[in-house]
């Protein structure tokens, strides 16, 4: 049986576990950290004991390859299903924006129509950016790759209404970049295939579990295959013999292995891999040009439900304009034979808020929490716990896809040495979807089984419109 070394268990990591188990390979994982999950899992809190997620992370119904990998672990019943977005619409109630059974892209005209909190003027603007984006259809968004999203922004006309209370907080929370400085190409995929492309694609689910929960499955399926997970694996480097990458370099000595699959961020390959073994392979030239960006998480427990009003309960949040991106109800929780509230607040590039005390960010959050719902003035947290992951996400500048390296070594590169993470040449931003799709197609790279899973086709009528 071959055996595959994986460096990571974060997405990427086991999703390229499960497929080499099923292809008939022996994976070994190694991760440094006692969890699974990498930058999207979960801890249990030492001052509460309770487990929080490092950030709150959803999937969409266009996202196909981490549904599927969901489907394979057997956890998709653990997602709850949202056809709608709530936006904070202060001082009245939030405004809602549903699919319903209107073809794409019309979709979601209904509910966009009556936004409360985009003027007249913003929404034709915003109508009209998305007919070009339609128009352009899949391809057309590659022209975009070296520019930023704020030039098209510029290009169709959008009024500042419409970019500080629409765009931004879409781009945002998808990219991890502001609208200026993410390349256009990555928002514009957002919003083809997540908007656009059909109801069903815009779809959000969020688990109802910790995330780390919705990889453990995965532990099984590696062991029935003769693999193993090892946490707490020092990786000190990939051993290299001028030609093949001959194992992996750990604190209990090297680990051979068919196929060297590394899944780690590019800031962290590039401390494990030599001078002769960048010179052998052009994938790992790039790697100190990749910059990062941040996410903040916040934790907040109230003695009372805080998202919601006089009439209905928010799952979620998005705040337009405001420093604090989205909220979401992570329900209740037991603490000391108390029964509280718990509230995740979200901050992409959040680099501005990396500086600030917990007690502080707590401040500005439940601030914008008052701001959002007025109900909820008056209620204060009884504890809050920030989550700064300062390494959060790639940078999705523009240019940044031309330095993205292939999973796949190509003739030029080492033969055996396969990539994978969110960061590689996934033709996705910086998400679990595109770390699913780098994990799969490392592993089918090296097994010549399995793949990337085909993307969820747009409806008719907006692939007649151009969108396909």
């Amino acid at each position: 049986m071959k055996r595959a070394v994986i460096i990571g268990a974060g997405v990427s990591g086991i999703a390229a576990a499960v497929r080499f188990a099923e292809a008939g390979w022996s994976p070994l994982v190694l991760e440094t950290r006692p969890r699974l999950g990498g930058r999207a899992t979960s801890f249990e809190d030492p001052r509460t004991g309770l487990r929080f997620d490092n950030c709150q992370h959803v999937v969409m119904g266009c996202c196909s390859n981490i549904l599927d990998l969901y489907g394979r672990l057997g956890v998709l019943d653990r997602i709850d299903w949202h056809r709608e977005t709530w936006w904070a619409a202060p001082p009245g109630r939030p405004s809602v924006l549903r699919s319903t059974m209107l073809p794409p892209p019309l979709h979601f005209a209904p509910s966009f129509l009556r936004l409360r909190f985009l003027g007249t003027d913003d929404k034709l603007a915003i109508g009209q950016a998305m007919f070009k984006l339609v128009r352009m259809g899949l391809s057309g968004r590659h022209e975009w790759r070296d520019r930023s999203f704020s030039e098209f922004l510029e290009a169709t006309g959008q009024p500042v209404g419409a970019r500080m209370n629409f765009w931004e907080p879409v781009v945002l929370g998808a990219c991890n970049l502001p609208s200026d400085e993410v390349a256009a190409n990555h928002a514009m995929q957002v919003l083809q295939e997540g908007f656009l492309a059909g109801a069903w694609h815009s779809n959000v689910g969020v688990a109802r579990c910790d995330l780390e929960s919705l990889l453990q499955p995965a532990i099984d399926i590696v062991e029935a295959a003769g693999g193993t997970i090892r946490h707490a694996a020092r990786v000190r480097g990939i051993a290299f013999d001028g030609i093949r990458a001959n194992g992996v370099v750990t604190d209990r000595g090297l680990e051979h292995g068919a196929a060297i699959v590394s899944t780690v961020p590019a800031d962290r390959l590039l401390k494990l891999v030599s001078r002769p073994m960048m010179a052998a392979d052009p994938r790992l030239r790039e790697l100190e040009t990749l910059g990062t960006s941040s996410i903040l998480g916040v934790h907040l427990l109230f003695e009372q439900p805080v998202l919601r009003d006089d009439r209905r309960r928010y799952p979620h949040l998005a705040l337009p304009g405001r420093d604090t991106h989205w909220f979401f109800d992570k329900g209740e929780v037991e603490l000391d034979g108390r029964t509280l509230h718990h509230v995740n607040a979200v901050i992409s590039a959040a680099d501005e808020w990396l500086t600030l005390t917990e007690s502080e960010i707590g401040r500005r959050v439940v601030a914008d929490l008052h701001w959002a719902l007025p109900a909820s003035r008056g209620l204060e947290p009884v504890m809050v716990r920030a989550v700064k992951e300062k390494r959060a996400t790639f940078r999705a500048e523009p240019g940044v896809d031309a330095r993205r390296p292939s999973s796949r070594p190509g003739g030029l590169g080492i033969s055996n040495l396969f990539l994978a993470g969110d960061w590689t040449d996934t033709g996705w931003p910086a998400t679990m979807e595109g770390a699913t799709r780098s994990g799969y197609a490392a592993a089918a790279a090296a097994t010549g089984s399995g793949g990337v899973v085909p993307d969820v086709p747009p409806g008719r009528l907006v692939s007649a419109l151009g969108l396909r």
